[in-house]
């Protein structure tokens, strides 16, 4: 079993930024593509970031290209979505995934989830 461990959510005002991270204990962060869901309340979960194991190959959903950015620390085992020009639609809860391959975790077959962390944007 793999504990993802997610932080650095929290109440921010549209425009402001926050950075995530994804703590990925021992092999994990290198052995599996790491990426970001979210869930709003109402709504289903979906795919917002991923990034390969190599770190040469990222995906993120149109909605938050330009804004958001996922990076690997290999030698800290974390994983982080730097999200910035944040609007109220971003409010969700924000989980970390590890899955097999970028297609995979992309169409939700994710092998292990965290706990996830609340991101509020007010307006």
């Amino acid at each position: 079993q793999v504990r993802l461990v997610e932080s650095g959510g929290g109440l921010v005002q549209a425009g402001d930024s926050l950075r995530l991270t994804c703590d990925a204990p021992g092999r994990t962060s290198s052995t599996f593509v790491i990426g970001w869901f979210r869930q709003a309340p109402g709504k289903e979960r979906e795919f917002v970031a991923a990034i390969a194991r190599s770190n040469t190959t990222t995906d993120y959903i149109e909605s938050v290209k330009g804004r958001f950015t996922i990076s690997r620390s290999i030698a800290n085992k974390q994983v982080y979505l730097q999200m910035n020009s944040l609007k109220p639609e971003d409010t969700a809860t924000y989980y970390c995934a590890a899955g097999i391959t970028m297609q995979t975790i992309r169409a939700s077959r994710v092998q292990f989830w965290g706990q996830g962390t609340q991101v509020t944007v007010s307006s």
